[in-house]
């Protein structure tokens, strides 16, 4: 009689994700070998699984997720976008939070709550549960997701979509799973994650599945991912903690330091949207901005140049022009030649500031591209062209449609 596997303490019994021997108490998956999936309340067996042979019954979770569509989502630091299989872009807003910190419950996300940030009373607070990329508060990543997730639906009943969610190169263990488990926790019947740079390449329609050196710098709010594609795999990837949120950072620290003058969040972002560059413009601008004094303690407006900008940025822009020469240098040299044909392409919002493209083609001497569409959904768009992806690439990417 094979042995009987009941969820582990630290689940609920609806997630079967743990499992443990109920006799030796060893974890297990519900995949493994000679484990029989019982309920725990009703004692009612779930499933015979035999991995050997690649074959399982259907659990509650997958028999759920008929009722659902797949979703691919792009879980950024600055945006959330997600997209629905068959359907396209159904979300695309911020990764902010608005909650009561009184009871705890959810006033807001998205464009809503982005609104809110900096201007909430002393019971709400706007949380931003990214950071750097990776889930910085699990608890209020899990309220987005959920809510992200039902709004893709438009519905609430029977929610168990197979969901597939871009992350970081190099994020550890602990980060990968906290991203699954906050995707299981918003009632996701499967999750797999697909690493940014290789979801961006398919998805601006780099020819990843060929012999040859594909070059792809992906900039965001949070990282910035360099990776370098040859026969559906990637041969060098990097990640670098410094993108879009880094810069806005940089600008209110220089506007602090040089004019005593305390700006938000939101003022900075749109300084470096408007008059914000990497390389000299060909016509300088300005620009008004308003804030608090810190030494009068009064509201009060300055002008600024694109020029102060640019120094502002100066040290963000360094370190992403260096991490672009690494990956350079440890290119193989037969795809580094291909790259010199090539190009590199860029992506991204945070490739949007002006004249990137000047400054790394200055920087490098290489070619540059931008991808002709929406930055915020360009690594989703990969999904839509799935079929044309040749099996090797399937498996590495999105084993979950093979």
């Amino acid at each position: 009689m094979l042995p009987r596997c009941l969820p582990a303490r630290n689940q609920p019994q609806t997630d079967y994700v743990g499992w443990v021997h109920e006799s030796s108490g060893r974890r297990s998956a519900p995949g493994e070998s000679g484990c029989e999936v019982w309920h725990p309340a009703s004692g009612n067996r779930l499933a015979d699984v035999n991995h050997q042979h690649g074959t399982s019954i259907l659990n509650l979770r997958s028999i759920f997720s008929l009722f659902s569509s797949d979703l691919a989502i792009d879980l950024g630091t600055a945006n959330t976008c997600v997209y629905a299989r068959g359907t396209g872009i159904v979300v695309n807003e911020p990764s902010i939070v608005a909650i009561n910190k009184v009871n705890g419950y959810v006033e807001a996300v998205g464009h809503e709550a982005k609104e809110m940030l900096g201007r909430t009373p002393g019971n709400i607070i706007a949380i931003k549960p990214m950071k750097d990329g990776v889930i910085a508060d699990f608890d209020v990543a899990e309220k987005m997701l959920t809510y992200f997730i039902k709004k893709a639906h438009n519905r609430t009943l029977l929610l168990r979509p197979r969901i597939v969610i871009g992350v970081p190169s190099e994020i550890t263990q602990v980060e990968q799973r906290a991203v699954r488990d906050s995707a299981y926790r918003a009632k996701a019947s499967e999750v797999h994650l697909v690493e940014e740079a290789m979801a961006a390449a398919i998805g601006v329609g780099m020819p990843i599945a060929e012999p040859a050196g594909n070059m792809i710098v992906d900039i965001g709010g949070g990282t910035t991912d360099i990776a370098v594609i040859s026969l559906a795999g990637i041969v060098y990837s990097k990640a670098v903690r410094v993108a879009g949120n880094e810069m806005d950072e940089a600008i209110i620290q220089y506007i602090r330091k040089n004019y005593n003058l305390l700006i938000g969040e939101r003022t900075s972002e749109q300084i470096k949207m408007r008059i914000g560059s990497a390389y000299p413009l060909d016509e300088p601008e300005t620009m008004e901005i308003k804030g608090r004094h810190l030494i009068e303690g009064v509201p009060k407006t300055i002008t600024v140049s694109d020029a102060e900008i640019r120094e502002a940025l100066a040290e963000t822009m360094n370190v992403i022009v260096d991490a672009v020469r690494v990956a350079l240098e440890r290119t193989p040299p037969e795809l580094s030649a291909d790259i010199v044909d090539r190009g590199i392409v860029m992506t991204g919002g945070g490739a949007l500031l002006k004249n990137m493209d000047k400054r790394l083609r200055e920087e490098t001497g290489l070619p540059l591209a931008m991808a002709n569409i929406m930055p915020s959904i360009t690594s989703l768009m990969w999904m839509n062209d799935l079929i044309a992806v040749p099996p090797p690439c399937i498996s590495i990417v999105l084993p979950i449609f093979r």
